[in-house]
């Protein structure tokens, strides 16, 4: 049953990419444009959490739109590592007690999108065909 929506990976990859990237968008647009409105968001400024909303912002946009996928994803896994370790890795080890599954989970889905690609369903493969 399942060998037959395995023809459906390429598409799926892309479904992936875009899902996840209109996630991390949304924590960037909420730290950064205040939406939408999450109570706790600290205000944009020199400390961590106010400085990733821009990352998470263009980021999460590149992602969502597939353009210079690879880099960007780069980019967010890496970001998201450092935002485990710097935030939930100093008050537990495990993720489950310390509120950091969603961070890693999306750090380990980025290196994936790294490594896999954009999918079918992407500026870079409009660009490519155009090239």
């Amino acid at each position: 049953m399942f060998d037959s929506v395995s023809r459906y990976q390429p598409q799926l990859l892309s479904v992936l990419r875009i899902v996840s990237g209109l996630l991390l968008l949304q924590h960037g647009t909420a730290k950064v444009l205040g939406f939408p409105a999450v109570e706790g968001v600290p205000p944009p400024g020199l400390s961590l959490p106010g400085l990733s909303g821009p990352f998470e912002l263009v980021l999460g946009l590149l992602l969502a739109l597939g353009l210079f996928s690879r880099p960007a994803a780069f980019f967010a896994a890496g970001f998201c590592a450092v935002g485990y370790w710097a935030i939930h890795g100093t008050q537990n080890l495990f993720p489950i007690l310390n509120g950091g599954e969603l961070i890693a989970l999306y750090c380990f889905v980025f290196l994936y999108l790294t490594a896999a690609g954009p999918g079918p369903w992407s500026l870079d493969a409009v660009m490519r065909k155009r090239a």
